[in-house]
């Protein structure tokens, strides 16, 4: 079983930055697609951003230009600059992590999920207030 770890989340107000991180603990996963996935009670999950074992990424409209996705391999570990962050980014944001990095996206991470092939932590909160 893997087990993923995040920390970051808090609450900032309209404009302000956090940097979420998310640590893959085990012995021998390697993730060739890394990412974060936000949700919204009563809302559909979306798919954040992602990143591959090659440092290709993608990003949701909603974030682009505004947060950055990186990873480190050697930590197996996977990071999310979040910027000129707004009202609207406030959500439960989740890492994701999948063995099969060729399709990589977090529309891919949320549909590997409900597969059963990808693994996600348990969450942490970000709070943007006006």
């Amino acid at each position: 079983h893997v087990q993923l770890v995040e920390s970051g989340g808090g609450s900032v107000q309209d404009g302000g930055s956090l940097r979420l991180s998310c640590a893959a603990r085990t012995g021998t996963f390697r993730s060739a697609c890394m990412g974060w996935i936000r949700q919204v009670s009563g809302k559909e999950r979306e798919g954040v951003a992602s990143i591959d074992s090659d440092g290709e990424t993608t990003y949701a409209d909603s974030v682009k230009g505004r947060f950055i996705i990186s990873r480190d391999n050697a930590k197996n570990s996977v990071y999310l600059q979040m910027n000129s962050l707004k009202p609207e980014d406030t959500a439960m944001y989740f890492c994701a992590a999948a063995h099969d990095g060729r399709y990589c996206s977090g529309g891919y991470l949320i549909r590997a999920q409900e597969r059963g092939t990808a693994y996600r932590g348990q969450g942490t909160q970000v709070t943007v207030t006006s």
